[in-house]
């Protein structure tokens, strides 16, 4: 079964793109921000992020350029959902290695087709 990592500091966003996922028969795994995320990375097999750009401690761009450093991690997909809506942030996302950008609130039909390319396909 795939397991998707959702990064971000808002429990409501968890709680809301969690239930997506489960929805869809996949495991989630939660971090409230990209240090608690690395570190869950270490122990864990990722298939996908969603990754926020604002949270306390380390914020989603660091998260990605570190988790990028990690062989295991190179090339697994990374969704960066943010409220951040202007092209430099989308720029941003994607020099540090985020594959898709994508402003909150995501639709679920939206994420869910995202999961049946990236992480079923």
């Amino acid at each position: 079964m795939a397991t998707v990592m959702v990064v971000d500091d808002s429990k409501t966003v968890r709680n809301y793109h969690g239930s997506i996922l489960k929805s869809m028969g996949i495991d989630v795994l939660e971090a409230e921000n990209g240090m608690e995320a690395l570190e869950k990375s270490l122990s864990s097999n990722i298939n996908l992020y969603l990754v926020d750009v604002n949270m306390p401690v380390m914020d989603g761009y660091s998260f990605i350029e570190d988790l990028r450093k990690q062989e295991k991690y190179k090339t697994v997909p990374i969704i960066m959902i943010t409220t951040q809506a202007k092209e430099e942030d989308k720029i941003n996302a994607y020099n540090v290695g985020a594959n898709l950008f994508e402003t909150k609130p995501i639709k679920p039909d939206r994420l869910q087709a995202y999961i049946e390319i990236l992480v079923k396909g």
